[in-house]
């Protein structure tokens, strides 16, 4: 005895009945049940991250561009909003003018299951306050490099943690990629070049360096934002008023005595593992500055004048495109901030002691920086 085939209800040609059955919303419901459910099979089948990373990540847009549904779904981060414009300052981009980067998504974290974790082969060591936030959060929109957003302080802060602990705080990459951090103490810290050549002989390590008089204020402006009852510049930068003796035991003096951190360096690394980038130039070239840093690390020049915009309110290049975003990034909030009336005398006796260390730097590197 035959069975006659279901059909759909109030089918005039009583056609076989399947998902052609189903109302629209439910079929697409179906597929995306079907779809999450495959894609969490081959994660746990460990093969997932083989799927094309345009299926899985973006999904179809719609006529407005907005994301597909699936992305809306699984709740992929948004894209970082561009900052209101604030008063101009005479600062670079630093470590504190970027917003940290944002926490990935689950699908985002999905996909970097891909790849594996490694410890760093290039590192940016200093300097602070002379632009190494910015060099980072441009440096991320290169494809080759992965980079961590948090400093992690490792060689001066959590050696004692071990490389394991390191290795785990690392982005994943593919082969091909190079894996970065960026912690701008390391430069002044006396035991940093050492472990870091025992993690690698090879390590390829970038200086953002400035001027260091006005290094030295924008130093002070920070802490006097975060310290308000701390004494003045003035007071601050000398043993002795009278004498004019300066106070090198003060950080924000002690970091920009270039030459001698650098002595230190030279003692585990040569010459051309280290690259000195202009904190100056970053602001009034950065593709330049840029492309320098994509030869040093032998990387393609991708990050070029196109992903770059001037904002003239705030007096600093700023990104179009920043990481995993499809909106302009320019300066956080942290950015503006005005330096308070230093002393001209105290300004031009500060000249006069960084000038013979700044001389040495500049013979030490075979570049003349022009703060003197």
């Amino acid at each position: 005895m035959e069975v006659a085939p279901l059909s759909c209800p109030g089918s005039p040609d009583a056609a076989p009945c399947g998902l052609l059955c189903l109302p629209p919303v439910r079929r697409k419901a179906l597929l995306l049940f079907a779809m999450l459910f495959l894609c969490l099979y081959l994660f746990y089948a460990g093969s997932c991250a083989s799927l094309h990373p345009g299926v899985l990540l973006q999904g179809p847009e719609d006529s407005k561009g907005r994301a597909g549904l699936l992305a809306r779904l699984l709740l992929l981060r948004p894209p970082l909003e561009v900052p209101q414009d604030r008063t101009p300052s005479p600062e670079p981009p630093d470590e504190a003018d970027y917003p940290e980067p944002r926490e990935p998504g689950p699908l985002s974290s999905f996909y970097n299951g891909a790849g594996s974790r490694k410890l760093p082969q290039a590192l940016i060591i200093g300097v602070k306050k002379g632009g190494t936030r910015a060099l980072l959060e441009f440096l991320r929109v290169h494809p080759d490099i992965r980079a961590v957003g948090a400093e992690p302080h490792f060689f001066d802060r959590n050696y004692d943690k071990g490389f394991s602990w390191y290795r785990d705080l690392m982005p994943r990459t593919l082969d091909g990629q190079i894996t970065m951090e960026k912690t701008p103490s390391y430069f002044v810290t006396k035991e940093a070049p050492a472990r870091i050549s025992a993690m690698a002989k090879d390590a390829k390590l970038i200086v953002v360096v400035r001027d260091p008089v006005t290094r030295a204020i924008s130093d002070y402006t920070q802490t006097l934002s975060k310290r308000p009852d701390i004494p003045t510049f003035e007071n601050l930068t000398f043993k002795n008023r009278t004498t004019g003796l300066i106070d090198t035991s003060w950080s924000a003096i002690q970091i920009g005595i270039y030459a001698k951190h650098l002595e230190n360096w030279l003692q585990y690394f040569p010459m051309n593992q280290i690259l000195f980038v202009s904190g100056e130039r970053l602001i009034t070239d950065p593709s330049g500055e840029l492309g320098r840093v994509q030869d040093f690390l032998g990387l393609k020049r991708i990050i070029t004048d196109k992903h770059f915009y001037f904002n003239k309110t705030k007096g600093f290049p700023c990104l179009k495109k920043a990481e995993g975003s499809s909106k302009p990034h320019c300066l956080g909030k942290t950015k503006g901030r005005t330096h308070p009336n230093i002393d001209q005398e105290v300004v031009q006796r500060l000249r006069e002691f960084y000038r013979p260390f700044n001389l040495k730097f500049y013979q030490m590197t075979g570049h003349n920086f022009g703060w003197d």
